[in-house]
């Protein structure tokens, strides 16, 4: 796969520096150098630390990404929001885990991509998770087709500028119409699979407005939008079971077993991102699924 860019500048520029701005990382350099890729000026091959004048094309050949044995293909039908040579967005739904692992290593999320990879022909047959769901959380999920689009969304992860919203159903009724919840989290002593809010864990950041309140005798509840400003593992579920409120249905971190919920009260509905390709931003939304759906006409 190539990409090319042309450099503007009255300045020389090593080339090195040219594509690190370009989103080219130390690892890629790497791998191009070891792995059979390229870099050309002009369609002519250089070295990174030759330098660039002013109208010079920049072409970067990234290696093909053979097939891992390990991972097998599932050939069950995805559900695609979008898909082109660079991004593949799928709707998740509950139950399925996004990376193989001691769990589950056939039935995946990343096993139905290879398998979808696999009928389209595609060259590159490596699917990159740039943001996962948990197992019992729906909602978009944002998959890399090649190493480059990995690398440059990756970055935008670190910075945080990947937008994420998501519907969630706290059980209680939020007295505030608009919070925001910064305390770190960390695994929990001796368990394998619990977080929880701790002095020594990641900083962790969840904002929240209030669109609705049910209130009930039994059964209050609150259904919140919620941005994630981090991305800590189970950090929308520990932040609200943290302040007494855990989601409906998360009977892991203490959520009542409402209304008939097989898992969490927790939708991916939202995802806004910077494609570097098209430079332009792309906006992606999901509705809520068919469980979920009945929690907005609970009076």
């Amino acid at each position: 796969m190539k990409f090319t860019w042309k450099y503007s500048g009255n300045e020389q520029r090593k080339v090195r520096t040219f594509l690190q701005n370009h989103g080219v990382s130390h690892r890629m350099f790497s791998q191009m150098k070891h792995n059979g890729g390229a870099i050309l000026v002009n369609e002519k091959p250089v070295y990174t630390s030759d330098y660039l004048k002013n109208g010079d094309i920049v072409t970067i050949v990234m290696p093909t990404e053979k097939s891992n044995d390990l991972v097998v293909p599932d050939y069950k039908p995805l559900d695609i929001i979008f898909e082109n040579e660079h991004w593949l967005v799928v709707d998740k739904p509950y139950g399925i885990t996004t990376v193989p692992g001691h769990a589950d290593r056939l039935h995946t999320l990343v096993n139905q991509v290879k398998g979808h990879l696999e009928t389209i022909k595609a060259d590159d047959l490596v699917p990159h998770v740039v943001t996962r769901l948990d197992r019992d959380t729906s909602g978009i999920v944002l998959l890399a087709k090649h190493r480059f689009a990995h690398a440059v969304l990756d970055q935008q992860l670190q910075d945080h500028t990947v937008e994420k919203f998501y519907l969630a159903y706290p059980s209680g009724i939020l007295a505030d119409d608009h919070g925001d919840i910064n305390a770190p989290i960390g695994r929990m002593d001796g368990d394998f699979i619990k977080r929880e809010v701790r002095d020594d864990g990641k900083p962790s950041r969840t904002e929240y407005w209030v669109e609705r309140r049910y209130e009930d005798d039994e059964q209050n509840m609150t259904r919140v939008k919620v941005q994630l400003h981090t991305g800590r593992t189970h950090q929308i579920r520990v932040h609200f079971a943290n302040i007494g409120y855990p989601l409906v249905g998360d009977t892991l971190y203490g959520g009542p077993a409402w209304h008939g919920l097989q898992r969490q009260a927790l939708h991916a509905y939202h995802m806004k991102f910077y494609d570097p390709f098209i430079e332009e931003y792309r906006e992606f939304n999901t509705p809520l699924p068919d469980d979920l759906k009945t929690l907005r006409d609970i009076e």
